[in-house]
């Protein structure tokens, strides 16, 4: 772009939480979690004292409420995403100040571990998110390899905190409360300084998974929590975008307790236990993240035979500094088994983003971008952030997330296996020298 902007300083050191500040986050945290009834479990904490890791699962803004009130009365730096800066003129001011690291999602940001080893040497708790963004349907996204290393490395003990319930309050998909008597937060102690010496990354790595495995609807219906809200399947079809019944997608919608397909005319009902049943015929999927798996399932088969392809003009917004968004201009987006290609002009001049797929584990996607923007894609470099809003009459977000998630995750395993067959010929080679 022809203006150049300026850009949020990565580079500048994190804030140890001021003391003064220290009440006013309780205060904000704890008349929360007791209005909610939030139930703390605490295991393997006994003597546990910062400095440590806390690594927790991601659902919704609540999540940061209950991880103050767990680690209570000790003091903490969080990991956070750009936009989360973004707002009331002192909120930059704040956030730094009660411990907010600011961080672009889904890069690779080296300068974030030197703000981390200086919060742990600090002597307190760096609380990070690694998941990245609120999940879809209550269930865990797949963790970044790096983290067990990232663990190991650190040489200070490694704390879990995973909540349930909170994507059943606020989804994602739907940020209207919808009143669930009460939530669960599990602390856990996975290692200690001493442990993790003896750990390898990968078993750090197939813990840190386990621990923080989640399905909130299935924890829903083993504990007979009922949700009455009219509006409760209101959204869903933001994530249930491909109808089961005739495979159409981007033809679902939803009302009250009901998501439909307008193709077919199908419907199902989304019960107070958070399960689906159809109103006629066969209930195809009654979990809720089967029906999402389902759809993964599909665009897997899509990227894998080289069929997904997403190209439409767009609408393109710009967050380089967490102040306020800039309005950069029109564009074109393409999706492909190469990665995201997005290229467009504007009032600032013309503008152009790559990433390729190898580089990219997954997207940050919203379904309603502050309650007035619609669906959205939001990419980054290490300098800029873009909110990418396609005009494309139909398409899915979601379905743009999964097919990121798999293409990485094909060339993951074609990278292993090409690697697996160059360890294979070298002792034939040498034995031929």
């Amino acid at each position: 772009m022809n203006k150049e902007f300026k850009k949020f300083d990565m580079k500048e050191p994190p804030i140890r939480q001021r003391q003064w500040l220290r009440p006013v986050t309780w205060a904000l945290s704890f008349p929360f979690t007791w209005a909610q009834k939030t139930k703390i479990i605490k295991e393997n904490c006994e003597g546990l004292k910062p400095p440590y890791l806390l690594i927790c699962n991601h659902n919704a803004f609540y999540d940061f409420m209950v991880a103050t009130h767990a680690i209570f009365p000790h003091r903490a730096n969080y990991v956070v995403a750009i936009d989360g800066f973004f707002g009331f003129p002192l909120k930059k001011w704040l956030l730094r100040n009660v411990g907010g690291i600011c961080k672009r999602k889904f890069t690779t940001d080296l300068v974030l571990i030197r703000h981390i080893k200086r919060v742990l040497n600090n002597g307190d708790v760096l609380i990070i998110y690694p998941e990245a963004r609120y999940s879809d349907c209550g269930t865990q996204s797949e963790l970044p390899e790096s983290l067990g290393q990232m663990c190991k490395r650190m040489k200070v003990p490694v704390v879990t905190l995973n909540c349930k319930g909170h994507h059943l309050k606020t989804p994602v998909w739907n940020l209207k409360d919808r009143k669930i008597p009460y939530t669960e937060a599990f602390l856990t102690q996975l290692y200690t300084a001493e442990q993790l010496q003896d750990a390898s990354v990968d078993e750090i790595n197939a813990k840190l998974a386990e621990a923080l495995a989640y399905d909130d609807f299935a924890w829903q219906k083993e504990n007979g929590i009922k949700i009455n809200v009219t509006y409760r399947a209101e959204g869903l079809h933001h994530v249930l975008y491909q109808c089961p019944h005739c495979r159409t997608e981007y033809e679902m919608s939803s009302k009250g307790d009901t998501i439909k397909c307008g193709r077919c005319g199908k419907s199902w009902q989304m019960t107070e236990l958070g399960e689906l049943v159809a109103n006629e015929g066969e209930t195809e999927f009654s979990h809720i993240p089967d029906w999402y798996e389902w759809q993964r399932a599909n665009v897997r088969k899509e990227v894998r035979e080289g069929r997904y392809y997403f190209e439409s003009e767009c609408h393109v917004r710009s967050m380089p500094n967490g102040t306020r968004f800039y309005d950069i201009g029109t564009g074109t987006l393409i999706h492909d088994l190469d990665g995201f290609r997005l290229k467009g002009s504007g009032k600032y001049g013309d503008f152009e983003m790559e990433r390729r797929a190898a580089g990219l584990e997954a997207c940050h996607i919203e379904y309603d971008y502050l309650g007035k923007y619609g669906p959205c894609i939001d990419l980054n470099t290490l300098d800029d952030t873009y909110y990418i809003y396609p005009h494309a009459e139909k398409f899915s977000v979601a379905k743009i997330n999964f097919a990121t998630e798999e293409m990485y995750r094909m060339i993951k395993e074609n990278n292993s296996k090409h690697a697996a067959r160059g360890m294979q010929k070298e002792p034939q080679e040498a034995s031929v020298s």
